[in-house]
């Protein structure tokens, strides 16, 4: 079928209200022999908005009796975020009706994603992740490590000076210094070292045990993180019932 024809289809079946409802835009589709995203791109060349989106993402659509069945095979579609494709969700209603689907959808908190006309290229939701920090302390409650004094420790390795760490990381020479003090004092060794002389033989650099503990620390952080959004995936974002 010509573009003007389905222009014309367009046309017939915009609401006065100026907008193609989505059920109707899947008319089009079918009676075009087209793909729905060729309609939905097609009306919005037109100026005409879709409306009343059958699976409940936008417009006012008409809800009907929550449905663990529908919600059950709803869920064996989802992704990881619990969405799914707005053409499973389309084609999983044949099975009953899009109103059982939409319903589902809404009530069981899920989303769609890749809408088939292009309305959204990906219907996003809040997202919520979990934060930590990681620090260690001795019995006194006083800072040995954490992420402050190892990114000292990163930088003096880097440029292989204090001065142009502490200057990177916005302190004084002084106050950084004092860092690596209170850090050698409290672990009871030496973390870093400086050498006279210019160019390369002078500077400062990291110790064996400063480089130990800087790995085993991000070792640490890291498995603690992945534990914690291991836990929090698993209390928070897995296996969500419906909205009460």
């Amino acid at each position: 079928m010509s573009d003007k024809e389905v222009e014309e289809l367009i046309n017939h079946y915009t609401g006065e209200d100026g907008k193609l409802t989505c059920s109707n835009a899947f008319k089009v589709a079918t009676k075009a022999k087209t793909e729905a995203m060729d309609v939905g791109k097609k009306a919005h060349d037109m100026g005409v908005r879709i409306s009343a989106c059958d699976l409940g993402q936008f417009g006012k659509q008409p809800l009907g009796e929550f449905k663990d069945a529908v919600f059950s095979d709803l869920k064996e579609l989802t992704d990881d975020q619990d969405r799914v494709f707005c053409k499973d969700g389309r084609e999983l209603a044949k099975k009953s009706n899009l109103k059982s689907v939409r319903t589902a959808i809404k009530g069981g908190g899920l989303d769609v994603k890749y809408c088939e006309l292009g309305c959204f290229s990906e219907k996003k939701r809040t997202r919520l992740f979990v934060k930590t920090k990681t620090w260690i302390e001795n019995q006194d409650n006083d800072l040995l490590f954490g992420k402050g004094k190892t990114e000292i420790l990163e930088l003096i390795k880097e440029h292989g000076s204090i001065s142009k760490a502490a200057e990177k990381l916005g302190m004084s020479y002084k106050k950084a210094w004092t860092h690596i003090q209170i850090l050698q004092k409290n672990m009871d060794d030496v973390l870093v070292e400086t050498h006279k002389g210019r160019g390369e033989l002078g500077g400062t650099s990291l110790t064996p045990k400063a480089l130990e503990t800087i790995d085993k620390y991000k070792q640490l952080k890291a498995e603690i993180e992945e534990f914690a959004n291991a836990r929090f995936h698993e209390l928070f974002l897995k296996n969500r019932g419906p909205k009460k």
